[in-house]
Order: structure tokens, then sequence, then C-alpha cells
């Protein structure tokens, strides 16, 4: 098990990762440190806890952001492939009954004869 020091508002934390997470963890350190420059250029000039927990609140409505338009997303593509769906059901049955009219056409025929 790989460990970390990473530093977040001046403070330096010692967390462990798996091995090879390393950079990933100091890359999410720095984006938690990015959430709070933003606080602080608002002027939220507050404890660290409070920093620490508008940074977990701003980052929690961007995975709420990102969740609901990935949901979006899906839905939009669950709609296409139903549409896509239908349309090749409804040329189906237009296939059926034209096969179905040849049929009748043709025993028509057969008992005329």
């Amino acid at each position: 098990m790989g460990q970390v020091t990473v530093r977040i508002n001046g403070y330096s934390y010692t967390v462990g990762c798996e091995e090879g997470q390393e950079q990933h963890l100091q890359a999410m350190a720095q984006e938690v440190e990015r959430r709070i420059d933003r606080i602080r250029a608002l002027g939220g000039h507050s404890g660290e806890g409070r920093l620490l927990a508008l940074a977990a609140l701003l980052m929690a409505d961007e995975i709420h952001d990102l969740t609901a338009e990935k949901m979006s997303a899906d839905t939009a593509h669950q709609l296409a492939q139903g549409r896509q769906a239908r349309i090749e059901n409804e040329r189906r049955r237009d296939q059926l009954t034209h096969l179905v009219e040849r049929a009748e056409n043709i025993a028509a025929a057969l008992e005329r004869d």
C-alpha cells in the first residue's frame, strides 16, 4: 500500500492509497484545493472545517450535475432506440400486411380457376 502526503488549505495530510494511485490522489487533492481557492475568491474566509465542508458541497453539486447530465443522455438514447424499434416494427407490419394481401389474392385467383 502506498502513502502520499497531500497539501490542502495549507495543511499536510498523509493518506494511504493503492500502489500506482499516488498521482491520482495528488490530482484529487489539487481539485479540492481549487474549490477552496474558489470559495476564498468569493469572500469565504472562514475556518478550516467550514472551508472543507463548502469545498465538499461544491464537489457534490458538480457530481450531481454530471449524474443528471448522464441520466438525461441515457434517457435520450433510450428514447431514440425506442423510436427506431417502433419504426422497424411498423416496417415489418407493413411487409406482413403486404404478404397477407398477396396470399389472399393468390388464394382468390386459385378459387376462381
